[in-house]
């Protein structure tokens, strides 16, 4: 028996991918320099007031940093108080989250304690459509797909997705279907809205087929990014066919009722998270525009474990640029980022946590700090050291026999740690926000308003 299952060279292995800016990365940075770690270990992280609210100073040993998640906690307020208005989370993630795994949960989470239904944002193709239970999805196979994981310079820029692709297939027509989910939260297609880009091409069409009914709906690529919504509500299926589009950047559809939570899940097997740097920052601006995120999740790290090395400082510069990308596309959103899970690799002739695996958490919650964005130690919450062995070995398994990937029970476990511990800090923002002091402009402000809302009777007036 070998003493390693995993090989510490670079390189890909069995459902483990590398995307080609995460060679370029590895091989550019000088691996040698000494880990900054240390350094913010030995300071407290204190936090300033935002919006009134402060959260309670932290060490590093045990950062979570959810005064970074006021904006987006304060949104959830808004919605479960006033039960207006909508909250929307973009899931990016690897083959962690491949065929809608822990996204799927964590999306019913929320929706069953905030409101809303709908899947959200769904690529035209997939590598995993066939593994997604939230949503049936089929499409042809003459769809041309340029994906960030392995095109620099793509012949337009890439969607929110990652991913841009074009109808040139003058031969044959591109189409796509959908059919609603398993899910009480997913079990309609409610406000089906194509998402597409600009072009020459005047004479794009899209053909879609419901049940009997055939609704044609010419394509206007006029702006950076362009909808096409269908009056339509509670659909079941949905078919279109893409008719004269070629040239035309094709990038999705959404489906959503517009109310409550809504999660998409950006999911690309092999994915570091580097690429997510590549995005065009205009395009990504139009995407907030229309969109409206109010948290952004990077969960990475399953490809990165396999470049046998303990120094991941080359990995912390690199996320800290996409982080930084990331905020320059989508001004004032939440980010939260989420760490490797443990994984095992064969030590002799036992399985134990690789050796990589902390190194990594400890790059991933150094680049969190470094950007102000919040963080989640996965392998802590899976129960640290020797988890991925228990969870794979116990009975019921709850993860797959690679040591490296949850199975559908373990999943949703996940998305129950990672949904609690946002909850958490959900739960105690609420309790600093009925505490926070107000400014004397605010409160003066707020009185005039209840003022012009419920304005005193002229005997109340004169008893003044």
């Amino acid at each position: 028996m070998p003493k390693k299952i995993f090989s510490e060279k670079a390189g890909a292995t069995k459902n483990v991918l590398i995307d080609s800016m995460l060679i370029d990365a590895f091989e550019a940075e000088d691996v040698s320099k000494a880990d900054i770690g240390d350094t913010l270990a030995n300071q407290p992280i204190v936090y300033y007031e935002t919006n009134g609210v402060t959260f309670p100073e932290e060490t590093y040993e045990n950062y979570k940093g959810n005064q970074y998640l006021i904006a987006f906690y304060e949104k959830l307020y808004q919605l479960e108080t006033a039960q207006k208005g909508n909250v929307r989370i973009a899931y990016f993630g690897d083959s962690m989250t491949d065929g809608d795994m822990i996204v799927q949960d964590f999306r019913n989470y929320f929706q069953q304690n905030f409101g809303g239904t709908g899947v959200g944002f769904v690529a035209i193709t997939s590598e995993s459509a066939a593994s997604r239970s939230s949503i049936e999805h089929q499409f042809s196979t003459n769809w041309k797909t340029q994906s960030y994981l392995n095109v620099k310079y793509p012949k337009r820029a890439f969607g929110v997705n990652g991913h841009v692709f074009f109808a040139n297939d003058t031969a044959k027509v591109e189409w796509v279907k959908f059919k609603a989910g398993r899910s009480k939260f997913t079990s309609q297609l409610d406000n089906p809205t194509l998402f597409y880009g600009s072009a020459k091409n005047k004479k794009g069409e899209v053909s879609f087929i419901i049940g009997k009914d055939t609704l044609n709906k010419k394509l206007v690529p006029n702006n950076l990014l362009n909808t096409l919504a269908l009056p339509k509500s509670g659909l079941k299926a949905l078919k279109a066919d893409f008719i004269k589009a070629d040239s035309i950047p094709i990038y999705g559809f959404n489906f959503d009722d517009g109310k409550g939570v809504h999660v998409d899940n950006f999911s690309q097997r092999g994915n570091s998270g580097i690429p997510i740097s590549k995005f065009d920052v205009s395009l990504m601006k139009a995407f907030q525009e229309k969109l409206d995120y109010d948290l952004i999740i990077l969960h990475y790290g399953t490809n990165v474990l396999n470049y046998g090395t303990k120094d991941y400082t080359w990995y912390d510069k690199s996320m800290t640029r996409t982080v930084n990308r990331l905020k320059e596309c989508f001004s004032g959103v939440s980010i939260l980022i989420v760490s490797t899970a443990d994984k095992a690799s064969k030590y002799e002739t036992e399985m134990k946590t690789d050796s990589a695996v902390v190194p990594l958490t400890n790059a991933q919650k150094r680049y969190a700090v470094k950007t102000k964005s919040s963080y989640v130690n996965l392998y802590t919450l899976m129960g640290g050291d020797g988890s991925m062995v228990k969870w794979t070995e116990e009975e019921p398994a709850m993860a797959n026999k690679d040591y490296t990937h949850f199975n559908f029970r373990g999943a949703k476990k996940i998305a129950g740690l990672l949904y609690q511990q946002l909850n958490d800090g959900y739960k105690q923002y609420k309790v600093l926000r009925q505490n926070r002091k107000q400014p004397e402009k605010e409160k003066e402000k707020e009185k005039s308003l209840l003022d012009t809302i419920f304005p005193k009777d002229e005997e109340e007036k004169d008893a003044n």
